[in-house]
């Protein structure tokens, strides 16, 4: 008998990669969750994999703010960097001090000056250069990191930091410092002041119409730390909390407003990242008081409107009158009517929602009040009802306001008129005013927006990789900004893109991530948007039967979990789908309703797609001259995808009826487009009806010069990433995709190029570009 010798134990493994250990706890966080803290950290492994451990579930989970403190994020890992900067000589400390708060949290660039205006010996810095911590260059000092400079800061003194805010303060005199100067005043404070307090409210003003909203925002929550009144408190966090969301901080948004009590606030929150239900019924509510009351917040109604009125100096050599203790409201945003702003934001959230009782409800409040509805919101109560002349001329006249400048949210409101309306190229332009208005204004969290609804016009008008990089990158930005509602529109958009280009892992991913999400919260529109790209999958896949289900049951969603709007425009591929299982009942009602509806906005494309219909629903050689007729329209129009897929469906009836020449040009026109545009599955069906026809599909073009037209701009952004060195992990973070997918991807990248390693995909990539 031979005794079992037991192994010896095995030398304890060595810990994995930092970056190993802090993206397998990232993993598990949702999208919005991760992509926010990694920018709350400042990107740092070891801040990241110390703050997922602290979060709790609630944090964890997105339904409470991230914290906005970092002693809250990493206190182990600033505790550390705290200890080394203790390490050095005093002198070296000061001047590290200087800087950082010269730096953190609002940037002022007058270290140089305060130092001259002191008479400080810079030599000091050279021992925190030697310890690695930070080095002195021509234009200040550069830190190691942002925890370095934020532990820098922090372990100075509450005396010692006040006196170099008061220097800094100091050497801020220059033309257009005043804000800067008024911030180094207030955090130089001792204690509450109501003089500083409406400085800092109207350097916070001076900063907003400069488009620094970073700044106003840090303004507006140092004033109301100074100020001595309780409701004065209150009004000027909830302008913080205005402030810090325009400028893209969501969850110090969402802390400062926990801290106020205001519908108007509330509700533009949960519009963006709650339950569009709850943020309809907040919003309508602080119109309604808006308009009643009067607005409570005179002193930021005053601001909002005039840009001429005198500001308030600095300085004054009197006491200011105390400030405004009225009840505090969302009148700080720079909108010239308060109530009428509140209801395009509740409009939003109807949209959102897809109920129809909500936009009703919301037109009526608003004639009830005197006030004329928001064009949109007129349009979409008129539509809904069928009263679709009506409908036309409110959204007309909305869609036709989207000239250069103006404010972001009245330009995207253009575009979701223009987008009803079937005008894509006014649409277009809407969104890209939006997004410009946005961004000059410092508003980076409307450029997110814009862009949720420039992925329909893109998609129609056959741009799906323009669109798809744009998706994708309005998606991460709405992440980043705590849009977790636009992201999920976003995701929906993203869907219908891999639809549209064939790649059904990516659609089924991004629709199951954009319908779980927006069931939770009530929002219609993404999860029907959703719905329709895997039933365009399908009906581009030639899977009718399940096309058609799909857009069946889409038709049958209630409020947030279908929309009408979507509905309609998924009613000529509903349409197709049911003429292709012969189940043409419900069909035919549908399109009765859809002709109705292009016949009163007079959109040569909807017209087409109108007489498409049409034509699948005649029989035999009837269907030939709605043919004609729908390619004749759609050749004023934009759609230049369903145009191709016209041609598609025309030449397949004419083969059919046995008319083989035309029926080949036909088919042939229509797989040029698609493999223009970049859409595998249709293509497929257009060879396959050649074949039938006994006639072979045009060859290919010639492999081109640069190797990634082949690609989609997923598979593009993946191929470039990953030739840069990111692992399939780090990419996934960055785009909101499982590392499953981001496999998927780089596998279809390798077979598209005919490559098998990364190698190679950094060669062909470098061709590509030098090729260009």
């Amino acid at each position: 008998m031979v005794t079992p010798v037991n192994p010896p134990p095995l030398a304890p493994t060595s810990p994995p990669p930092v970056a190993d250990a802090w993206q397998a706890l990232l993993s598990a966080l949702p999208e919005g969750v991760r992509v926010r803290l990694l920018h709350a950290v400042h990107g740092d492994p070891r801040a990241a994999a110390e703050a997922v451990r602290l979060l709790g579930d609630r944090r964890s989970a997105g339904l409470d703010p991230l914290p906005a403190e970092p002693a809250e994020l990493a206190p182990s890992l600033l505790r550390a960097h705290r200890a080394e900067i203790r390490a050095l000589p005093d002198d070296t400390r000061l001047l590290l001090l200087l800087a950082a708060a010269d730096q953190y949290p609002v940037a002022t660039h007058a270290f140089l000056r305060a130092v001259a205006a002191a008479r400080l010996d810079t030599r000091p810095l050279e021992a925190a250069e030697a310890a690695g911590l930070a080095h002195a260059r021509v234009d200040g000092v550069v830190f190691r990191d942002a925890w370095t400079r934020i532990a820098a800061y922090e372990t100075g003194s509450p005396a010692d930091r006040r006196d170099v805010h008061r220097l800094l303060a100091r050497v801020l005199s220059a033309e257009g410092e005043t804000p800067l100067r008024s911030w180094h005043r207030g955090a130089g404070a001792l204690g509450p002041s109501a003089r500083l307090a409406a400085e800092l409210t109207t350097a916070a003003a001076a900063a907003r119409d400069e488009g620094r909203l970073p700044l106003a925002r840090a303004l507006a929550e140092r004033a109301a730390a100074l100020c001595p009144d309780r409701a004065g408190q209150t009004r000027l966090l909830t302008r913080a909390a205005v402030y810090a969301w325009q400028s893209g901080a969501g969850d110090r948004a969402r802390a400062l407003a926990a801290r106020t009590e205001d519908d108007a606030l509330t509700g533009v929150l949960a519009l963006r990242a709650g339950n569009a239900a709850e943020a309809f019924d907040a919003l309508l509510t602080a119109a309604v008081r808006e308009q009643e009351e009067g607005g409570g917040d005179v002193g930021a109604l005053s601001e909002s409107i005039g840009r001429n009125v005198s500001p308030i100096p600095p300085a004054p050599p009197t006491p200011p009158a105390p400030l405004d203790t009225t009840r505090p409201t969302l009148t700080t945003l720079d909108v010239p009517n308060p109530a009428l702003h509140l209801l395009a934001r509740a409009t939003e959230a109807a949209i959102y929602t897809g109920d129809l009782r909500r936009c009703r409800e919301a037109d009526r409040v608003a004639r009830r009040l005197g006030i004329e509805p928001p064009g949109t919101l007129g349009g979409l109560a008129a539509a809904f009802e069928g009263r679709y002349e009506d409908a036309r001329d409110l959204l007309g006249a909305t869609a036709g306001r989207c000239g250069p400048g103006g404010d972001p949210t009245l330009l995207i409101h253009s575009a979701i008129a223009a987008l009803l309306l079937g005008d894509h190229t006014r649409a277009s332009a809407a969104t890209v005013r939006a997004a410009a208005s946005a961004r000059v204004r410092g508003a980076t969290v409307a450029v997110a927006q814009a862009m949720e609804f420039r992925a329909y016009a893109d998609f129609w008008t056959g741009r799906p990789r323009a669109g798809e990089a744009a998706a994708a990158d309005a998606l991460w930005h709405a992440y980043a900004t705590g849009q977790d509602n636009g992201a999920c529109h976003l995701q929906a958009a993203l869907a219908m893109f891999a639809a549209l280009t064939g790649d059904a892992d990516v659609c089924r991913e991004r629709a199951a991530t954009a319908r779980s999400y927006a069931l939770g919260r009530g929002l219609g529109l993404p999860a029907a948007l959703a719905q329709w790209a895997l039933a365009y999958l399908d009906l581009s896949s030639g899977r009718f039967a399940a096309a058609a289900a799909r857009l069946r049951a889409l038709a049958g969603f209630g409020p947030g979990h279908g929309h009408r709007a979507i509905r309609h425009l998924a009613t000529p591929h509903y349409v197709e789908a049911a003429v292709r299982t012969d189940d043409t009942r419900v069909a035919r009602v549908a399109h009765a309703d859809y002709h109705r509806w292009a016949s009163a906005v007079r959109s040569p494309d909807d017209l087409a797609l109108s007489a498409r219909c049409r034509a699948l629903l005649a029989p035999g050689a009837e269907a030939v001259d709605h043919y004609r007729t729908a390619l004749d329209l759609h050749a004023r129009g934009t759609r230049d995808f369903e145009r191709a897929r016209t041609e598609l469906l025309f030449g397949s009836a004419l083969r059919r009826l046995r008319h083989r020449t035309e029926a080949r040009d036909r088919l042939h026109s229509a797989l040029e487009a698609f493999e223009h545009f970049g859409a595998p599955h249709c293509a497929a069906q257009a060879r396959a009806e050649l074949r039938a026809l006994g006639t072979p599909a045009t060859p290919a073009s010639a492999t081109p010069v640069d190797p990634t037209t082949r690609l989609t701009a997923q598979q593009l952004m993946v191929a470039r990433m990953a030739a840069e060195g990111a692992t399939n992990r780090e990419i996934a973070t960055r785009l909101a995709l499982s590392p499953r997918t981001i496999d998927h991807h780089l596998r279809g990248v390798f077979a598209r190029l005919g490559i098998r390693s990364r190698i190679e995909l950094v060669r062909l990539l470098a061709e590509g570009e030098g090729a260009r």
